[in-house]
């Protein structure tokens, strides 16, 4: 029998696939005698009608939460639930999808294999930023922390430490401040390492650095980062976490960046391949004949 007894269930609105492929799963849910919960948004797409439910109320009545969409609405999701610890299943709707690992076409033999007990949980790291003015609540990220520049053709004069311990002094148009899941997404586009996910570490990688030996270093999660933004008046800074909202610091803030007290928990199935993830999104091994 199923130790999850209440599914939560939340759908990218605006993809095509979403009316189609979360009916099926509804129904799926349903011939197993599950009681099923959905956020105002998939509500009113897949049934019809209104829910009261927030995305983040979602944790508080269900054992799991089915997520059908990209990694970005994983992400969403991830931020809202985190604080209930509810584990996340994540259905691919999107197009490259590194967490979101079960096909729409997979969806109904892998959901059975999930429910009868056959599935792995993984932890993911979640880092918390909070400028050191308190300017603005603490915000947490599952991908990143970036730091740039207010005007965004403008470069950024910062320094960063660890632990209080000077790393250096940077010219750049920012730095991404990278989770082991957010390794794959802007940090690697900026030359960042990709990390494991069940690494215990954050990397820094800086955007198009004025220095070319200004190198992505990694450091234990840990680790407290401060970002040091230079106290000149044409250097205000942004900092945004996992793509999302903006919050300002001005020239001289800082920024505090350490691992949150949370982590986003992944119901993986048991075949789960994360290097398989690797190979077929980012074409490893191919040549021109496999196109």
């Amino acid at each position: 029998m199923s130790e999850f007894k209440t599914i939560g269930v939340v759908v990218k609105t605006d993809s095509q696939q979403a009316p189609s492929v979360g009916c099926r799963l509804l129904d799926d849910l349903r011939s197993r005698g599950l009681p099923t919960r959905l956020d105002r948004d998939s509500a009113a797409l897949l049934q019809g009608q209104t829910s009261s439910l927030s995305i983040a109320d979602l944790g508080q009545h269900c054992d799991l939460v089915i997520v059908m969409g990209g990694d970005g609405t994983l992400l969403h999701a991830g931020r809202a639930l985190a604080a209930s610890g509810v584990p996340l299943l994540g259905v691919n709707l999107g197009r490259l999808g590194f967490m979101v690992d079960i096909a729409p076409q997979d969806i109904s033999d892998s959901l059975s294999r999930i429910l009868d007990g056959a599935y792995r949980v993984e932890e993911r790291l979640i880092l918390e930023a909070r400028d050191a003015a308190g300017e603005h609540p603490a915000q947490i990220a599952i991908n990143d922390v970036v730091v740039r520049h207010q005007r965004y053709v403008r470069m950024l004069d910062f320094s960063t430490y660890a632990d209080g311990t000077f790393i250096s002094q940077h010219r750049a148009d920012g730095i991404i401040v990278s989770t082991p899941t957010g390794s794959t997404a802007y940090a690697l586009s900026s030359g960042g390492p990709m990390m494991h996910p069940s690494l215990d570490a954050m990397a820094l990688v800086p955007i198009s650095p004025h220095t070319l030996s200004d190198r992505p270093l990694m450091l234990p999660a840990s680790t407290e980062l401060t970002v040091d933004i230079a106290n000149d008046p044409d250097n205000p800074a942004l900092f945004t976490c996992d793509g999302q909202k903006d919050s300002h610091l001005p020239p001289g803030g800082k920024l505090v960046i350490r691992r949150s007290a949370l982590s986003m928990r992944l119901v993986h199935p048991t075949d789960y391949d994360y290097f398989g993830i690797l190979r077929s999104k980012l074409h490893w091994g191919r040549n021109r004949n496999d196109a």
